[in-house]
């Protein structure tokens, strides 16, 4: 019987997920590996079933099909939930009596990539454990399984999704609102378009066809010039709101009826209000990144805020040890365990939003209007080798620490100062470091830049314009 001997090329085993270009980093033959792999580490955790899923790449069937042969020669039983956005098939692995889940999928990327999500037993699949796929691949330990798993479809998961999107909310509506959707062509686009018929108001659906060359815009919700259709929809219409989904569907936008974008932090001081008020002390999670407002909010009203790591398998881990009901990142992830699973959904966070809206009668241009007002950049990239970049964050580290900086190390650097703050940290997932600043006015805003291109110069990286100018 022949081992199976495979070496991914060093870009694709990331920290939350594995990710390539196709043909030229990722082609069928890793998906098999991943299949017989992924198998293995399940059967030897006990568990011996997966659902796996795809998004609507074009390179998605033929990497779907490859990584289920390998998950069936490893000996899985395999459950096709088919296209759909990712949190679908977080759904079937949580309900359809599986030990883990597989998602084909790009995610927020360019059309030539995709990727791989996974769920095993109950937890985010990430860190070592994709590390240790890539150990066992290239060590050549296993072993075709003595009899082939079986391979089935699930037609239903998508109805039964969608049907749980909406379960005990819209029980109160105090107001019809009017709302523009832009699903980006991602694979969240049937899916958005079967629960919209049901909602209270009107709603009006864009790009809801899965389209894996994203023929109208990146799918990309945290990048501006992507939400520019969906702005001039809201306006054209008189909407109340508008909101956008990423390629995969776990991440969300949210313009308001003026056409402001509300950032992941603002969204979530908007959701954890009436989690608060029914839930007193409740642990609110926010990655970094977030706002010091956000932070300061949550405690306002009542609850327990946690600043944690960048990381959606790093949020959802500490949501479970804190019992927390509701986690957000700056990036649209949104996780709620409040009333459902504790995994990042955005159509779940959207229904929740409009839920929310209908039944309080409030606008969310209103509330928009109401929360703190500060000033601070985008998340900066600063370009930094994958070697390095973890290093440099030290080493500004134990600077800082000698200046006696106020500085918080739960994921990089972020230092505290007097009207502000300013992060660095190391992307997990990219080579460069990930830098933001905030501050009470323009002038303090141009203090914090001007430490942080102090210290980037003191480490020897190159400042961007973004923090020079």
């Amino acid at each position: 019987m022949t081992k199976l001997v495979h070496r991914f090329h060093p870009s694709v085993l990331r920290e939350y997920d594995i990710r390539g270009i196709i043909g030229e980093t990722l082609g069928t033959e890793d998906a098999y590996a991943i299949g017989r792999v992924f198998a293995h580490m399940l059967k030897s955790r006990g568990g011996n079933s997966a659902a796996v899923g795809r998004d609507g790449r074009i390179s998605s069937p033929e990497l779907e099909g490859a990584l289920v042969r390998g998950l069936t020669e490893g000996g899985v039983d395999v459950l096709r939930v088919g296209l759909g956005p990712t949190p679908m098939l977080y759904y079937a692995a949580q309900t359809r009596g599986v030990d883990g889940g597989i998602m084909v999928t790009g995610s927020h990327n360019p059309p030539d990539q995709n990727g791989f999500k996974m769920v095993m037993l109950g937890k985010p699949f990430f860190g070592e454990d994709i590390r240790e796929m890539g150990r066992l691949a290239a060590g050549g330990e296993l072993l075709a399984a003595p009899s082939l798993g079986a391979d089935n479809d699930a037609p239903d998961v998508l109805s039964a999704y969608v049907a749980r999107l909406t379960e005990g909310l819209f029980q109160t509506v105090t107001r019809e609102p009017v709302v523009v959707w832009d699903a980006g062509n991602g694979a969240a686009g049937e899916a958005l378009t079967m629960v919209a018929r049901n909602l209270p108001g009107r709603h009006v659906l864009l790009y809801a066809d899965i389209d894996g060359t994203f023929p109208n815009h990146h799918p990309d919700p945290t990048e501006p010039h992507t939400l520019v259709d969906l702005i001039a929809r809201v306006a054209e219409e008189g909407a109340d709101f508008g909101i956008a989904f990423d390629g995969d569907g776990d991440r969300i936008g949210v313009v308001d009826g003026k056409g402001r974008i509300l950032w992941g932090d603002q969204l979530l001081m908007i959701l954890a209000r009436p989690i608060i008020a029914r839930i007193p002390n409740a642990t609110i999670i926010a990655d970094v990144k977030a706002s010091q407002a956000l932070f300061d909010e949550i405690a306002r009203l009542g609850g327990t805020p946690l600043m944690w790591k960048t990381g959606h398998s790093l949020i959802k881990t500490k949501m479970k040890e804190t019992s927390s009901p509701l986690a957000g990142e700056m990036s649209g992830h949104v996780f709620f365990a409040d009333g459902y699973y504790g995994y990042d959904d955005a159509l779940y966070a959207a229904m929740r939003l409009l839920d929310q809206l209908v039944a309080s009668g409030e606008s969310i241009t209103d509330i928009r209007d109401s929360l703190p007002d500060m000033v601070n950049t985008p998340e900066i990239r600063v370009p930094c080798a994958d070697d390095r970049k973890f290093d440099v964050v030290a080493d500004i580290a134990d600077l800082l620490a000698a200046e006696g900086a106020e500085v918080d190390r739960t994921d990089g650097v972020r230092v505290k100062v007097d009207g502000g703050w300013w992060l660095l940290r190391a992307s997990n997932t990219q080579a460069v470091l990930v830098a933001r600043a905030e501050a009470a006015d323009t002038d303090r805003l141009t203090v914090l830049k001007g430490e942080l291109a102090r210290v980037l110069t003191r480490a020897g990286v190159a400042v961007p314009a973004a923090i020079a100018d």
